[in-house]
């Protein structure tokens, strides 16, 4: 039997009639229609009115003769019997170097009020995990010009760390600093769920230092649908993976995982997954890890290093979302409410806080010195009501003695304004010296 011409295989490989499907369920968040045959994560279009205006939505559940559609963008009207049409298999992302000084939303569109991206290419959006083999353990520090830091919570290129905190403790401005004095090749900012005017107020901070095209922003404010808010956490995934694949390294800002936990939340429900501890659905502790596992440092010599912040409900750190992210990451930062409201700032309460790769990091009397200020604060604690309420009696026990003449001094070298950045080796110098006990 004889083969047939490609031009009659091309003929049969060509789809003439899209396959489509009609909307027959219009619920508050997302839709149901009949079909195409899709995939979860599929782009599909929806014919919104009579003049062919269409919104894009993404399919999140697939059940038997039905798919669960949430739109990309909100507030459009959508009738039953609007037509749905596939527009994306196998969802990806745009990347490419024409991002580097840019402010996107989660679907790679500009809002900065300058020209249209063209990619350089497209990536999967649900990106790729290195295998364990495949990954680095970077021996380079990453300075953050942050005493508490640096000195205290000495941070690895391709670190994963969490900064967790309740409201009102000065989060933001951390997130703000961090990004402005971080070493590093690129900084990838992702705000999602933020108010606009945060928005705006970090990009001009960002565009304005002398190194605006170092800055990525992908946001995605509180209005936006559940589906651009969880998606633009991938889309930064996605640039930063881009760069670290070409040997750079990147610092990837997301503040704050918990806003998109609650956006995947939404996603859940709608697609009709039962509710576990505090209504959170099955696809938010599968989503998590992926998110975490994506960052790093690999063998090829380019790292991402996360700084995921964690909201918490209370000032006590018990919420889910904060114990899972506390137990996938490489180390995390407390942010204290008492230190806020004492005018401390940054206000990391360091004798909770910890980075899990300090102690390969630092030289042996660095290291030293952090472990006795790290107690020093610790003891101090312990002993807060009996020093304050004048129980203690000074020469009872040598080390209450030792951290309450140390306290001023440490608390002093911890504070530090957010626009005056402190050299590494300086930071380390101070430190050591603070901590040398006097010879005898």
């Amino acid at each position: 039997m004889s083969a047939a011409h490609p031009f009659v295989e091309r003929l049969d490989a060509l789809s003439l009639d899209r396959p489509h499907g009609f909307v027959r369920k219009v619920a508050q968040g997302h839709f149901e229609a009949t079909g195409p045959a899709c995939l979860v994560g599929d782009i599909c279009e929806v014919d919104a009115n009579a003049s062919h205006e269409s919104i894009l939505t993404q399919v999140a559940g697939v059940d038997d003769g039905r798919l669960i559609l949430v739109p990309l963008r909100q507030n459009r009207a959508v009738p039953l019997g609007a037509r749905v049409v596939p527009i994306s298999r196998n969802a990806s992302a745009p990347v490419g170097h024409r991002f580097a000084g840019r402010a996107v939303d989660g679907m790679g569109q500009p809002f900065d009020g300058r020209r249209e991206i063209i990619a350089s290419a497209m990536s999967p959006i649900d990106g790729t995990v290195p295998g364990p083999l495949d990954r680095g353990a970077s021996s380079r520090v990453m300075a953050t010009g942050l005493k508490a830091i640096d000195g205290l919570l000495t941070l690895a290129e391709g670190q994963r760390i969490g900064i967790f905190a309740a409201s009102g403790v000065g989060k933001t401005s951390l997130v703000e600093q961090l990004a402005l004095q971080a070493s590093c090749d690129r900084c990838i900012v992702c705000l999602v769920g933020e108010r606009g005017r945060e928005v705006e107020a970090i990009w001009r901070a960002l565009s304005a230092g002398p190194k605006p095209d170092r800055y990525t922003m992908i946001a995605a404010t509180s209005d936006e649908s559940a589906a651009l808010r969880a998606r633009s956490v991938n889309q930064a995934l996605c640039l930063a993976e881009y760069w670290r694949d070409q040997g750079e390294h990147v610092v990837l800002i997301v503040d704050s995982i918990t806003r998109m936990a609650m956006a995947l939340r939404e996603i859940g429900l709608a697609a009709g997954e039962p509710p576990t501890v505090r209504a959170y659905t099955p696809n938010v502790f599968s989503a998590l890890p992926r998110i975490v596992e994506r960052c790093g440092a690999t063998r090829s010599g380019g790292a991402i290093t996360a700084i995921m912040t964690v909201l918490s409900e209370t000032d006590d750190v018990d919420d889910p979302i904060v114990e899972i992210m506390k137990s996938l990451l490489d180390g995390h930062i407390v942010l204290s409410r008492t230190l806020a409201e004492r005018g401390h700032f940054p206000a990391i309460d360091v004798s909770r806080s910890i980075s899990r790769q300090a102690a390969r990091l630092m030289a042996a009397e660095h290291a030293g010195a952090a472990r006795d200020a790290v107690a020093l604060l610790g003891i101090y604690e312990e002993s807060r009501v009996m020093i304050e309420s004048g129980v203690y009696k000074s020469g009872s026990n040598a080390e209450i003695d030792r951290a309450i003449a140390m306290r001023a001094k440490l608390m002093a070298f911890l504070q530090q304004p957010q626009d005056q950045p402190s050299d590494f080796s300086a930071t380390v110098a101070a430190m050591t010296a603070l901590m040398r006990r006097p010879t005898a």
